[in-house]
């Protein structure tokens, strides 16, 4: 049944590729994946494959790939995406030996697969369970470890019409889980190789924070600033909440940087915009910026450093699919405000349990937390601390697995 699924799923990928550009790529890249190890696989050296979906499973299995590249520099380091979002975007970084799409997952794309690169470990980034990748991997005994995983009731596996593929869980040699319930949950199904040890993303962020990068328009808009909200990764949900908030509060600078980049966005945001002057990152100078009270980032590669810059944060996605990258915010010892969209996301839980994290579900709630920000800075200041906190007692995952696996 699973094999018939991918196959038909296949078939969509191929119909679909010729109407959308991010679909042709990937199925390009798939294509090309074979040819592209034949040609540069060092048949002498010895690989290991790290595999993530997309570029958010990268950034966790990130910290891992650099430390093994850094201790064991006679290995050579495979790293597979299955998405265009994580390829496009790292397909130069300098930390792997080989970047490449991973192949749809029949078993003849397996087998070319690992015939061409032979890994003597690989390493599954939270969620990716490629049924036969991984019985393959099994049959001819190379280790398999699953990295940040997270396992809950609702998943496929633990259904009554999941029990055949819950096979693909044997098929790890460990796994290394975020949280207890989900050591717990694999037990009650006799999987039992299991550790839990944590995100991988805390130790990212930390690495994140350690290599910021100055920004001295940034800086120039926020010198004079009595308090700067930095609102990430947010969406036209978000931006109607804190910008109808802001339109109203000239004591507060706003820096906005949009999940979604493009003219059209820009131009919903100016619209909730009044009274305010707003300048845009790519067309700011120190000079031009200084007086304004608005930035808006309208490029890539900058938001991780913009959050050192702001007193209050704000991470969009929680009034649609879910919240982004909270930890991101809260390293630099800020509290950080977020959608209802976080039930599944254990460190935006977390970091509410800390009092680091601050969950609204309206307009009004919002106005309830800024106003405790604005008028309580023994609120502020405590909040902010348990948010660094909350993500320095989390790290260390990478370094749990190293010491777990044999090199």
């Amino acid at each position: 049944m699973y094999n018939i699924i991918i196959y038909l799923y296949l078939l969509g990928v191929a119909i679909a590729s010729l109407f959308s550009k991010k679909v042709k790529k990937m199925w390009a890249g798939e294509r090309k994946a074979i040819d592209i190890l034949k040609e540069e696989v060092d048949p002498d050296a010895k690989y290991i494959w790290f595999h993530a979906a997309s570029l958010g499973e990268f950034e966790q299995g990130r910290p891992l790939i650099e430390s093994i590249r850094k201790d064991y520099p006679e290995y050579k380091i495979l790293l597979t995406f299955f998405s265009p979002s994580g390829y496009e975007v790292r397909k130069n970084y300098e930390g792997a030996d080989i970047i490449c799409y991973l192949p749809l997952d029949t078993i003849r794309n397996a087998r070319r697969f690992l015939r061409a690169v032979r890994p003597v470990m690989a390493f599954f980034i939270k969620y990716e369970f490629w049924y036969n990748y991984l019985h393959i991997l099994k049959h001819r005994n190379i280790p398999v470890y699953s990295v940040s995983s997270i396992f809950r009731p609702d998943q496929v596996f633990f259904k009554w019409y999941g029990r055949q593929y819950r096979t693909v869980l044997k098929c790890f040699t460990h796994f290394f889980v975020q949280n207890n319930e989900s050591k717990e949950l694999l037990g009650k199904f006799g999987i039992t190789e299991v550790d839990v040890v944590g995100d991988t993303r805390f130790d990212r962020v930390l690495q994140i924070k350690e290599a910021s990068k100055h920004l001295p328009i940034v800086e120039s808009f926020t010198k004079n600033a009595k308090k700067v909200f930095v609102a990430g990764s947010s969406w036209q949900p978000d931006e109607e909440i804190f910008l109808k908030y802001f339109n109203n509060r000239s004591d507060w600078k706003l820096i906005i940087a949009p999940h979604v980049i493009g003219e059209d966005h820009i131009k919903q945001i100016l619209n909730h915009v009044e009274g305010r002057k707003v300048v845009r990152y790519t067309q700011a100078n120190v000079d031009n910026v200084a007086d304004a009270e608005i930035l808006i980032i309208d490029c890539f590669g900058l938001l991780s450093s913009i959050y050192n810059y702001g007193t209050v944060s704000y991470v969009g996605g929680g009034f649609g699919v879910g919240i982004h990258n909270v930890l991101e915010a809260a390293v630099w010892d800020i509290p950080v405000i977020f959608g209802p969209n976080n039930k599944h996301f254990q460190e935006a839980q977390g970091l509410m349990k800390a009092n680091g994290g601050f969950e609204i579900t309206d307009y009004d709630s919002f106005c309830e937390f800024m106003s405790k920000f604005e008028h309580g800075d023994e609120f502020l200041e405590n909040s902010g601390k348990s948010a660094g906190k909350f993500v320095m007692s989390l790290s260390g995952a990478s370094n749990k697995v190293i010491s777990y696996i044999s090199l």
